[in-house]
């Protein structure tokens, strides 16, 4: 698990350009599906059809997704400095310093010139993005260049550090669920997803094509385990989070119940989640045609939104304990 998370979230793809994490996606999931396809989004939607003889198999949606947060240049000005812009949940407090990669393989360090302010949260519209050029013609960046953070994977016991934790780490998740399914009596569909970070736009069209009976995202979920962090119960190593509420969506009572009951008598540990801030690809997933009961499993992770987010190896193991156990049986709502 550990060596394909790192594969994973060593991979470029910001939103939009998802092709290469997809690539990496594909060789994994292919020997284990039995359809597999990509649709106009970019999504890929992999199917793991029920067994013969199912009777009634509810239609799962499985949605993890495959883009991360980045930066577009915006102007190039005539010392070679590119300005940028964000492309998702880019923070200023995380990204001074950092160093970004572009497209077309020109690395460069993000930076920032009057010193007297240095401790404050500083806009992106004050920042800049060093890549060694001297003036505008030698700069290797164009007006509409992508770029996402470069930062290797890095191991501190169980703790696992990397860019991309979210949602790699939920892309992991579904991979390793599909691999541990011998046989289901549900139709699933694996979704990982495009476009999440700038407006869960690839979950949607992705949902309606497949019209499921119950969708689940799996994301990453803020913690509170941090000193002086909101209060919130969520703790790395404590289990995978049932998700109740986000700003952009209530789960389903039966869905959150079904997740809670099988985790229960599975005796995987889980956390009860109330996320004050954020979303997941769950809000679209919801609303799509006349409506999906939808629900989240979290993985805890610290710093989101940074270039060094955190995740507990533990809680990827149990995340895919708890899904493995929740569709291998039928499923029925009283």
């Amino acid at each position: 698990m550990k060596q394909l998370l790192k594969t994973l979230t060593e991979t470029f793809g910001p939103s939009g350009f998802e092709d290469e994490v997809r690539k990496v996606i594909l060789k994994e999931v292919k020997p284990l599906a039995d359809e597999v396809r990509v649709d106009v989004l970019g999504n890929l939607i992999v199917r793991k059809k029920p067994a013969k003889g199912a009777k009634d198999p509810k239609r799962i949606l499985l949605a993890a997704h495959m883009d991360e947060i980045g930066v577009i240049a915006s102007h190039i000005d005539k010392r070679g400095f590119v300005r940028f812009t964000n492309v998702g949940g880019t923070f200023g407090k995380y990204t001074l310093g950092a160093r970004v990669r572009f497209m077309n393989g020109v690395t460069g360090i993000v930076g920032y010139d009057r010193f007297e302010n240095v401790d404050s949260t500083i806009p992106l519209n004050k920042m800049y993005i060093d890549v060694g050029a001297t003036n505008k013609k030698d700069c290797p960046v164009k007006v509409g260049d992508f770029g996402a953070f470069e930062r290797s994977f890095m191991e501190m016991g169980d703790r696992l550090v990397a860019k991309s934790m979210d949602d790699r780490s939920g892309v992991l998740v579904l991979i390793e669920t599909l691999r541990s399914i011998k046989s289901t009596p549900n139709d699933l569909y694996f979704v990982f997803t495009t476009q999440e970070e700038v407006g869960v736009r690839g979950a949607g069209p992705a949902a309606y094509g497949i019209d499921p009976d119950i969708g689940i995202a799996v994301d990453v979920t803020a913690t509170g385990d941090t000193p002086a962090s909101i209060k919130m119960v969520m703790e790395l190593g404590k289990g995978p989070c049932v998700k109740f509420r986000d700003p952009g969506m209530l789960s389903d009572p039966r869905v959150v119940d079904w997740m809670i009951q099988t985790a229960e008598k599975a005796k995987i540990p889980y956390q009860r989640e109330v996320l004050l801030f954020g979303g997941t690809d769950a809000r679209a997933i919801q609303v799509t045609r006349a409506g999906v009961m939808a629900g989240v499993i979290s993985v805890p992770c610290r710093y989101v939104h940074s270039a060094s987010e955190m995740v507990d190896l533990n809680d990827l193991k149990n995340s895919v304990k708890l899904l493995t156990a929740m569709l291998s049986k039928a499923v029925s709502f009283s």
